[in-house]
């Protein structure tokens, strides 16, 4: 896997970051992809898992439909697929199946990572394309990103448990006192 963190892949994946920032502002995990083909977005996407009650619907697979539709056919040879958070195997099959030839990611995922970090996917010898990966790209923003969403996440969890803790505190001593 080749570290890459040249201008036009930072470009690119600055547009990637802006559409993480949309999922979350939705309460999605922030993670945004767009599909680039001759210098131009002809598809994106963010996370719409938890909005739309889809498990499929990943920033990569929706980025890869649109531009499927964008360029009418379910091939979308020789484009790139810039996204925030590495492919899980889900989104990995979809870019294999869909020949889509570049993929460059942001942060790792050492939890279902299908690009590199738990296994790979896109340049596995039993099938038959192979996907040009590169990782690393504006990877500190990404990392960042993602990380204070699931510290907030956390946060937001505790403090939701100790409200209902200190509710049923309440409820138990007024039915006591009446």
């Amino acid at each position: 896997m080749i570290i890459v963190s040249n201008e036009q892949d930072e470009y690119w994946m600055a547009k990637a970051i802006t559409l993480a920032t949309e999922a979350e502002a939705l309460g999605e995990v922030p993670v945004g992809a767009i599909v680039v083909l001759d210098d131009k977005i002809i598809g994106q996407g963010f996370n719409r898992s938890i909005i739309d009650n889809d498990p499929s619907a990943h920033a990569e697979m929706l980025a890869i439909r649109d531009a499927a539709k964008h360029i009418e056919n379910y091939r979308i040879v020789n484009a790139t697929l810039y996204v925030t958070l590495e492919p899980c195997p889900m989104c990995a099959g979809a870019i294999v199946h869909s020949r889509i030839k570049r993929v460059v990611y942001g942060a790792s995922d050492q939890k279902t990572g299908a690009a590199g970090s738990v296994m790979n996917l896109l340049t596995h010898t039993a099938l038959n394309h192979k996907v040009d990966v590169h990782n690393g790209c504006l990877s500190d923003v990404c990392s960042t990103q993602i990380s204070d969403f699931f510290k907030m996440r956390r946060k937001q969890i505790k403090a939701k448990r100790t409200e209902e803790k200190a509710k049923a505190k309440d409820d138990t001593c007024s039915t006591k006192t009446e």
